[in-house]
């Protein structure tokens, strides 16, 4: 699968930008929520874990959910996460950069439409491998956030982009409203390539994928991104937009998440 390849890239993106800077680095705040640069690597590696799991140990998956499922719903994921994996440091770094790699070398050949079981309903390995290249490059954001540094917009950014139009649905769902008949036009551009959705007698989004990965995975506020959102749908959409699982999740507030 090519996602499996876009997700060790990208990937491999943040661990260069992290082994080229000293350790203390990972004790960094981000903008996420105050988590630290270490903590985001940690979230990210656990829940890799998990999806692998998902595909090698149904059972072995269930179980683990089972241990860490309580302790996420009720807010303590990083104290939750900690537990299921205390390494810190380069320790922790370099066990995230294993598992990321071994990754991606065998779900390239894995089945895309193999069913895998998750914490809500189960997926296809294409969404489940999908859903970790977004999640990396989403918490990804806050770290180049933080280390002050502007990362390129390569052409596995498309990933994000179709994630985020196959969740306008529920977008609206989470949030406990009626979804719109019509998602409005997007016209989005990423090196001199331009895709287009929707339509645009429903309103309109025009602008750069990357702008618009950036509001559906909430490290931006819509009002922070050069998108041009004309129509009431379309600037409803952006202002809620939510492409990852879960229960309604808040965008940050305008003018919260920026380049340091």
């Amino acid at each position: 699968m090519q996602q499996a390849i876009d997700f060790l890239e990208e990937s491999r993106a943040l661990h260069r930008l992290i082994a080229a800077r000293p350790v203390a680095f990972l004790d960094e705040v981000t903008q996420f929520k105050g988590w630290r640069v270490a903590e985001i690597i940690r979230h990210l590696h656990v829940w890799n874990g998990m999806a692998d799991l998902s595909r090698r140990d149904e059972d072995a998956f269930a179980e683990q959910m089972t241990r860490l499922g309580p302790g996420i719903m009720s807010g303590q994921t990083r104290v939750t996460e900690c537990e299921a994996d205390p390494r810190t440091g380069r320790t922790l770094v370099a066990a995230w950069q294993a598992r990321y790699e071994r990754m991606g070398a065998e779900w390239g050949g894995v089945d895309p439409k193999q069913r895998l079981k998750w914490a809500g309903p189960s997926m296809s390995a294409r969404s489940s491998i999908s859903a970790r290249l977004m999640e990396t490059w989403a918490h990804g954001q806050a770290i180049w956030d933080v280390a002050g540094r502007e990362r390129d917009a390569h052409a596995r950014l498309w990933n994000i982009v179709i994630l985020g139009v196959n969740t306008f649905g529920f977008s609206h769902q989470v949030q406990g409203l009626e979804i719109p008949e019509e998602m409005p036009g997007l016209r989005l551009t990423l090196k001199g390539e331009e895709r287009v959705w929707g339509a645009p007698s429903a309103g309109s989004i025009v602008g750069s994928a990357e702008a618009f990965a950036q509001v559906v995975t909430q490290v931006r506020n819509c009002a922070d991104v050069a998108l041009q959102i004309s129509g009431p749908v379309a600037e409803r959409w952006m202002e809620t937009a939510q492409c990852f699982a879960g229960p309604r999740n808040p965008p940050p507030a305008a003018g919260t998440r920026y380049r340091s």
